[in-house]
């Protein structure tokens, strides 16, 4: 969306004040931890872009509270299976073996829109240090919130997500659907149907020297994530609040609610 139609869309400048407002109508209340998922663009004209959604997060859950945001990093995946832009086949080695290594306080996330990108680079905020899944968090409870996540199965039971269900966290879709809320995976990995599992390998830092570690991941799969949402909300609307941030269609939800719903509904939709 241009500039232009960000403007015609809303009557008025969204700012930090207006957006902190808005998030108090959401639900969203100092204290709390919360899982965000965002779009920009879907704010409509935002004063101070990427930054003032930011600043508008913090200071809506204040320092008391803790904000997580996915700042996943697509680039260490596997180059042979890619698919949007794939690469040469003469390509991927060169790729596999040329890519500096990630580094959770530089390294620029990819495809995750410019919130989590600008949210990651405020110094303030800790990130974690899976070269694929990573997130990133701000707050009081922050730097436990990302800490000790495993390379292996890394949106499982060792990573934030599930930090966040022991929490009682919520989860933010600023302006996004269910097809991009990361809460899922966890309840992918939880839930007993048959998965795939695939290695993959990154070159990571560690103790000031870079080296190569590989790890295993289940195969996500978010083709469902939407029908699993609409049943969620039909069934368990109470655990659903709605209501306009900016231009935005924003909901916020209890994350242990959904992941343990979203587990029963994997089971029964995704089972042989």
């Amino acid at each position: 969306m241009g500039e232009h139609a960000a403007v015609d869309r809303v009557e008025e400048p969204v700012t930090v004040s207006s957006m902190v407002d808005d998030l108090r109508e959401v639900g969203l209340s100092a204290g709390e931890t919360v899982l965000v998922h965002s779009s920009l663009s879907a704010l409509g004209w935002v004063c101070g872009d990427a930054q003032a959604v930011v600043d508008a997060l913090r200071r809506a859950v204040t320092e008391s509270g803790t904000v997580v945001a996915p700042t996943h990093t697509g680039q260490y995946t596997d180059p042979a299976v890619w698919s949007n832009p794939p690469v040469p086949d003469a390509w991927v080695e060169t790729v596999r073996e040329e890519r500096p290594p990630f580094r959770p306080e530089s390294t620029p996330t990819r495809s995750m829109g410019a919130v989590p990108e600008c949210f990651r680079s405020y110094p303030d905020v800790v990130r974690s240090r899976h070269p694929t899944y990573s997130f990133a968090a701000w707050g009081a409870d922050a730097r436990e919130t990302v800490a000790d996540h495993r390379y292996d199965c890394g949106l499982g039971e060792s990573s934030p997500l599930a930090d966040i269900y022991d929490r009682d966290g919520s989860v933010l879709m600023l302006g996004t659907g269910y097809d991009t809320n990361t809460s899922l995976h966890l309840a992918e990995y939880r839930a007993e149907f048959p998965k795939e599992t695939v290695r993959n390998d990154a070159p990571v830092v560690e103790n000031g020297e870079v080296v190569t570690v590989e790890y295993e991941e289940f195969a996500t799969d978010t083709s469902d994530f939407e029908a699993l949402g609409s049943d969620f909300e039909a069934e368990r609307g109470s655990a659903v609040e709605r209501g306009p941030v900016g231009d935005a269609e924003t909901a916020l939800l209890d994350h242990p609610e959904l992941v343990d719903y979203a587990v029963d509904w994997f089971e029964r939709n995704r089972g042989d």
